[in-house]
């Protein structure tokens, strides 16, 4: 469980995302309209002609919609323990660096804490979104809405207010399961059985700023959205405007079901410009049963370290097709290790159903139940093999690490790539295996590629080195193979990866 701080945003990629959870207190906001839906176009076409003949059957505004959906939304509010000064000054510091991938979910603004007398434990008051699935109580929200919450309460669309216990978390999902006790008819929604497509229109409902029952609408703008906040990232995004407060609300379609829960927007400056991000209703399904039979999420696991298949790697590996999760590593006496999945695989299918990149295959091993079997189609050296692997449950903290073995130092030498090497035995701290970069040319190929100085590179197109001299030789057989890149097994911290580099002249 991560903590709570400050300021509801991250930075990801020099952008900033901000979840939307927010302060109580926070007093005036703005409200935005959102468009009605048009029956007819502004130019004809013969296209024009059958999505108008579609759309006569739509409701000129969203006003029935909203009638129907709007009881079932709650606001969430969560009394909890302020992040401590020093959290804040951490949080609150503009110059982080650039890259960071993962969510601050935390509520609060600096400065608004109750402050208790004479030093005392001092809390804070956030709020949130959310809504009932049920009619005796069942309702969902964004784990980072309650995540560090003493007591929660819900807020109903007629005023009244219900102390509620959250019955589980999801951190990785984002998503919460609350059980409001006292009634068995309150009103509720359901989560949509299809897929939304890019253009459809959508109705947001939520608790911005404290305004409860705040409605707005807009269409879907993309799918499959991986914002670094995950494994499993696969967002719906939106330009409906969503604002803090809206954490944990429904996204609607036009039949009322819901399509996905707001968890977070892309925004410069901590408003809404348009662009928002909801977690799909297929994720809420799976994840929300599971929360509800047991309280919390089992996920399958297979212990592998793995990356995207770009071009250059799959020209590497002649593949025909940038596709898969290439396998960096599988971890020691993981179930992928221990089925005989190897470091260099491709990961190409699972149970049949293709693996489109390395975010789908850990959605897909995310999805089954631990102790089940999952057949993984893989690409080896060029030839296709089935291997099937039983899961483990996904464990609460991974280490990978590689083994050592004692080798002879010899001199340093530099290559065509840009580096200047030595045998990783020769370098103190690099371990024993493999050849160490103990410099990087900046204007060389292999700095453009991220190498850095204290990298380990172990393998070589496939074959491990132990010394400048077999990496000269491994890309030396690559090359007079007609290759025009080469794949590099590389050590880079506690991680391991595969870089493609481009050959050149010896």
């Amino acid at each position: 469980m991560q903590k709570n701080n400050s300021t509801p945003r991250k930075i990801l990629s020099l952008r900033r995302l901000v979840l939307l959870a927010s302060v109580a207190s926070v007093g005036a906001a703005l409200l935005f309209g959102g468009p009605g839906v048009q029956t007819s176009l502004p130019f004809t076409s013969p296209a024009v002609a059958q999505v108008s003949s579609e759309n006569a059957a739509r409701p000129v505004g969203f006003a029935d919609i909203v009638e129907r959906v709007k009881p079932a939304v709650i606001g969430v509010r969560v009394k909890g323990e302020a992040p401590s000064q020093r959290e804040q000054m951490q949080f609150n510091n503009e110059d982080l660096p650039p890259g960071l991938e993962q969510f601050f979910k935390r509520f609060g603004l600096p400065g608004m804490p109750n402050n208790s007398p004479r030093g005392g434990r001092q809390f804070s008051m956030a709020q949130g979104s959310g809504f009932f699935i049920s009619a005796d109580g069942y309702a969902v929200t964004n784990n980072h809405v309650v995540e560090r919450g003493k007591s929660v309460e819900i807020q109903t669309d007629d005023n009244k207010t219900y102390s509620a216990k959250v019955v589980g978390t999801d951190p990785k999902t984002d998503l919460a399961l609350l059980k409001v006790e006292g009634r068995n008819d309150f009103p509720f929604v359901k989560l949509s059985e299809k897929q939304p497509r890019i253009g459809d229109w959508v109705i947001a409902v939520g608790n911005p700023f404290g305004l409860g029952g705040t409605v707005t609408a807009g269409i879907v703008s993309a799918r499959g959205r991986d914002i670094g906040a995950g494994p499993y990232d696969d967002f719906i995004q939106i330009d409906a405007p969503v604002n803090r407060g809206n954490s944990g609300g429904p996204t609607f379609d036009v039949d009322g079901s819901v399509i996905g829960v707001n968890t977070a927007i892309f925004s410069p400056n901590g408003g809404s410009i348009g662009i928002g991000f909801a977690i799909p209703a297929e994720t809420v399904k799976t994840v929300i049963a599971q929360l509800r039979d047991h309280g919390s999420v089992t996920r399958g696991w297979i212990g592998v370290q793995i990356q995207p298949v770009t071009s250059d790697v799959a020209d590497s590996l002649g593949l025909k097709k940038a596709e898969g999760a290439l396998v960096a590593e599988a971890q020691s006496a993981g179930p992928a290790a221990k089925a005989g999945i190897a470091s260099g695989d491709v990961i190409t299918s699972v149970n049949g159903d293709a693996v489109k990149d390395a975010r789908d295959l850990a959605k897909k091993i995310g999805a089954l139940a631990p102790g089940a079997t999952a057949n993984l189609g893989i690409v080896r050296q060029g030839a296709d093999k089935t291997i099937a692997v039983k899961l483990a449950d996904y464990p609460k903290e991974q280490q990978a690490s590689l083994g050592s073995d004692d080798r002879d130092g010899s001199a340093n030498s530099e290559t065509h790539l840009g580096l200047t090497l030595a045998p990783a035995g020769s370098v103190a701290g690099s371990g024993g295996k493999g050849v160490v970069v103990t410099a990087v040319d900046p204007e060389g190929p292999a700095a453009e590629r991220g190498f850095k100085t204290g990298d380990v590179i172990l393998e070589v197109a496939g074959k491990t080195v132990s010394s400048p001299a077999d990496i000269r030789g491994a890309l030396n057989d690559a090359r007079q193979g007609g290759k025009r890149t080469v794949l590099l097994r590389v050590k880079s911290g506690e991680s391991t990866k595969f870089v493609a580099v481009p050959l050149g002249r010896a």
